[in-house]
């Protein structure tokens, strides 16, 4: 299954039109969402063509191919026009037979990890800063994080960007093409 990773749409009709248009280009059978889908938040400037009503639209269409999990900027309110679950903390895949655990980052990050053992693989958004990176972890061993990056608001000097997981390898990718992290798991 080749599977759609992206992050802290923020509201954003521009991005999330090219992320869709992405989507739709890759091939890819899911979209996982980790969070930040339709509000700004109070420490980010407004994103480009900001218009979470057109997100909420946009995003609609492609409901039964998506699975969300619930950001810091996510409320009550969104999940009543979003029509898919967007309030679970976290999702659980098993990817060539290990464990990756979907959150936003918020709660659980690189720096206070969900319960994970050798070879499991965390991906996060919230920070805006892609990463694809073996972490060594006293008492649990290697594990791999992930994060896409933002789509709409990245950080840190990057690019607008999400990932993609097929065949047990995660890359993260502009909306140019172009691989700019890659990991396998």
């Amino acid at each position: 299954m080749k599977i759609m990773v992206a992050s802290d749409i923020h509201g954003s009709a521009y991005y999330c039109r090219k992320l869709l248009e992405a989507f739709d280009a890759s091939g890819a059978d899911r979209l996982w969402i980790l969070g930040d889908i339709l509000y700004h938040g109070p420490r980010n400037d407004l994103p480009r063509e900001y218009g979470p009503k057109a997100v909420v639209e946009m995003l609609g269409s492609y409901k039964d191919r998506i699975y969300a999990v619930r950001g810091n900027c996510d409320t009550e309110v969104d999940q009543m026009v979003l029509p898919f679950p967007i309030m679970a903390d976290y999702g659980l895949l098993s990817v060539e037979g290990k464990a990756l655990y979907a959150t936003h980052g918020h709660v659980f990050h690189p720096d206070h990890l969900p319960p994970m053992q050798e070879g499991d693989a965390l991906l996060y958004g919230h920070t805006h800063l892609l990463r694809a990176e073996r972490l060594a972890v006293e008492g649990v061993g290697q594990i791999t994080v992930l994060n896409p990056g933002s789509v709409s608001l990245p950080k840190g000097g990057n690019p607008a960007t999400y990932g993609i997981l097929e065949d047990g390898v995660f890359s993260i990718r502009t909306f140019e093409g172009d691989v700019v992290e890659q990991i396998a798991l």
